[in-house]
């Protein structure tokens, strides 16, 4: 983890902090100084960006803010320079030990994320399979076939030309073409397997909803947005198929 914003958030904490601090110098040269307005402005920017730093690394909704206080008190009466390896002395916790012991604390809020969430998808498949309409497949892809379309169907390495509307379990539109949109094109050996797969159950003007597993999906890694062990469900519609054609060899 790169911590270097970490720190220089701190640093203009320090100033803004010493600006509420007994000003100095003649009524001329205070007036320089930003305004109580801006000093406000400025403080709760720094906010964000301290929440913004939580939040991205999902450090969870559990903090001790308190000891947080603690911490930014601490940085602020700490004397001398940061790069002299005495000035670590004046804390609590050793700051060299930042990035090993938050590492740690994330590797296991992102276990305990892993679990809870695998937990939360073999209820929802579970649920999911027992409504009406809804097949599955030997890979654990649960289908439905809302328009069957005609009778050319893509094969795994075709290309593809589909709207789409992508969910998270919770109802959570994640992704989607827009309303009226022309058809996007995709190749079907390059995207996730729960769509390689389910695109061809149906043929061109076909329908289809999918809830993919995680395991055909993002899997335990998740992606931006999505977490690990997440499945998706998808409602595609099928416009046209374009057949893989495998390229001549090139002449020597």
């Amino acid at each position: 983890m790169k911590l270097r914003t970490f720190f220089v958030a701190a640093a203009i904490l320090a100033t803004v902090v010493a600006c509420g601090q007994k000003k100095e110098g003649s009524a001329e040269t205070r007036a320089l100084l930003p305004k109580s307005a801006e000093i406000d402005s400025v403080s709760y920017l720094i906010g964000v960006n301290f929440g913004s730093f939580i939040k991205n690394y999902n450090f969870g909704e559990d903090l001790n803010y308190g000891q947080i206080e603690k911490g930014i008190k601490a940085y602020l009466n700490a004397k001398g320079n940061p790069r002299d390896s005495s000035f670590a002395e004046q804390f609590k916790i050793d700051p060299n030990e930042m990035e090993r012991l938050f590492n740690s604390f994330l590797a296991k809020r992102r276990e305990y994320t892993t679990a809870l969430n695998k937990e939360k998808e073999e209820a929802f498949l579970a649920a999911n399979l027992k409504k009406n309409g809804v097949m599955s497949t030997e890979s654990g892809l649960q289908y439905t076939i809302i328009e069957a379309g005609n009778d050319v169907k893509p094969g795994p390495q075709d290309t593809v030309y589909v709207n789409y509307k992508g969910t998270l379990p919770d109802g959570t539109v994640f992704d989607e073409t827009p309303e009226g949109s022309k058809p996007i094109r995709m190749q079907l050996d390059r995207v996730i397997k729960g769509w390689t797969e389910g695109l061809q159950l149906i043929g061109e003007g076909g329908k289809i909803q999918l809830v993919i597993p995680s395991e055909l999906a993002y899997g335990e890694n998740g992606t931006r947005g999505i977490e690990p062990n997440t499945p998706l469900t998808f409602e595609v519609s099928l416009a046209e198929v374009k057949p893989f054609v495998e390229k001549e060899e090139e002449a020597k």
